[in-house]
Parts: structure tokens; C-alpha cells; sequence
């Protein structure tokens, strides 16, 4: 944000405080103006020729640019992926511990990232059966974000929580 003695341009497009146009005029008297009613000079956008300015109270700009800093923080995704390991020899209490654990993160918040070990092609298509079943089961908690991914030695598949 470019306010007060920091704008360059040697004509503005001025609105007031309390939005009124004020028209185009000299940088000088825009920041002679705005010392007078004690507030801030805020250039809005470099993009046009003048550039459109505005009055606001003092130290209200930098209050603002603060609060949008903030919001957009909050916006940035900070889910995180935890990642769960399975294979397909695992007994079937283990895969239901597994899945009882792939519920609590997503009712957390968080996304899963579910890896089944894998050998060979015929066990891909167990592995990616498997993981089909899992992703459908855990289904009222999270939603696939990517499709089921064979590769080598792995199927891959990760969850979202819902919101």
C-alpha cells in the first residue's frame, strides 16, 4: 500500500473521506489537503494513469492493509496430510485400528493420505479394491481429493475432510 509523500505520480484522481470525487490534481496539494484534515493520502492502483487516491483517517490504511494480512492468512490452507500405512497382509483388526484412525483425523480436520503396500500387479488390484472399500466406508468423514493411484509398489489414495 502506497500512501502519503511515498506516491510518485505527479497527478492524482482524489476522492474525499467520505467518498466524494474530488477530481484530478497535483500530488502537492492532495497531500497539503490531506495534512490539513489530518488524515492519510492512500494510492488505491498503480494501473491507471492518474492513479485514483483517497483520503482515510489516519492510520485507519495501515489498520486495514493489517486486517486483509490476517484474513488472508486465515484463507491459506493449513490442513495437514497425515499419511497411514497398510498392506494387504495385515490382519483384519489392524485394518480396522488403521481405519478407526483415518476417522479421528479427518473429525480433526486434517486430510489422510491412505499408502497400501503392494507386490506385484494382482496384488495392485487387491490394493486398489482395497482402497476403494476404505475411501466408500470413510466416505460420511472425508472425500477423495485424488483418484486411486497404482503405482509399483503402492496404492495411493488421499481424503479431505468434509466441511
Amino acid at each position: 500500500m502506497i500512501m502519503n509523500e511515498k506516491i510518485k505520480a505527479s497527478e492524482i484522481e482524489l476522492t474525499g473521506l467520505n467518498g466524494e470525487d474530488l477530481g484530478i490534481m497535483s500530488t502537492k496539494e492532495a497531500l497539503a489537503l490531506a495534512k490539513q484534515h489530518k488524515v492519510d493520502l492512500v494510492c488505491l492502483s498503480l494501473m491507471t494513469s492518474p492513479p485514483p487516491c483517497k483520503l482515510i483517517r489516519a492510520g485507519a490504511a495501515i489498520q486495514e492493509a493489517q486486517q486483509e494480512k490476517k484474513k488472508s492468512g486465515k484463507s491459506a490452507d493449513k490442513r495437514k496430510v497425515k499419511e497411514i500405512r497398510l498392506n494387504l497382509q495385515m490382519e483384519d483388526h489392524d485394518r480396522d485400528t488403521k481405519q478407526a484412525q483415518a476417522e479421528r483425523i479427518l473429525k480433526k480436520g486434517d486430510s489422510v493420505k491412505l499408502v497400501i503396500q503392494v507386490h506385484g500387479s494382482k496384488e495392485g488390484a487387491a490394493g486398489k479394491e482395497w482402497a476403494e472399500q476404505l475411501s466408500k466406508s470413510l466416505a460420511e468423514y472425508g472425500t477423495k481429493t485424488t483418484g486411486i493411484q497404482v503405482s509399483g509398489k503402492q496404492v495411493v489414495v488421499q481424503l479431505d475432510p468434509n466441511v
